[in-house]
C-alpha cells in the first residue's frame, strides 16, 4: 500500500525551469533515501539526483549546477528543481525511494513517472 506519486512534469522551452515533486504515501514507518531517475526510449534508466534522509545530496555530472534536489521529511516528499533546461533533458522522470513500512519491511519503490519535454 506504499506508493509514490509524481507531479509537475510538462513542456518547457530550452533555458527554462521546471519543478517536479514526488510524495510517498501509505503505511510508512520511515522514508530513507529518495531520488530521481530519468529514461528516454531505447536507453537505460539513469540516476539524476538523490538525497539521504539527513540531506546528503548526490548529482549526475550532466545536471550539476543546473538541478537541485530537496526533500521535506514531514511531508515524505522529494522535489527536483530543474533550471537551464536543455532539449537533451527531455525524458520520463521517475521518483525512487527506499521506504520502511509499518511492518518494518524495507523495500525500494518507484513512481509511475512524469514526462518532461524541453522544446521550443
Amino acid at each position: 500500500q506504499v506508493q509514490l506519486v509524481e507531479s509537475g512534469g510538462g513542456l518547457v522551452q530550452p533555458g527554462g525551469s521546471l519543478r517536479v515533486s514526488c510524495a510517498a504515501s501509505g503505511n510508512i514507518f520511515s522514508v530513507n533515501a529518495m531520488g530521481w531517475y530519468r529514461q528516454v526510449p531505447g536507453k537505460q534508466r539513469e540516476l539524476v539526483a538523490a538525497v539521504t534522509r539527513s540531506g546528503i545530496r548526490n548529482y549526475a555530472d550532466f545536471v550539476k549546477g543546473r538541478f537541485t534536489i530537496s526533500r521535506d521529511n514531514a511531508k515524505n516528499t522529494v522535489y527536483l528543481q530543474s533550471n537551464s533546461l536543455k532539449p537533451e533533458d527531455t525524458a520520463v522522470y521517475y521518483c525512487n525511494a527506499q521506504i520502511t513500512d509499518d511492518r518494518y519491511s524495507t523495500m525500494e519503490y518507484w513512481g509511475k513517472g512524469t514526462l518532461v519535454t524541453v522544446s521550443s
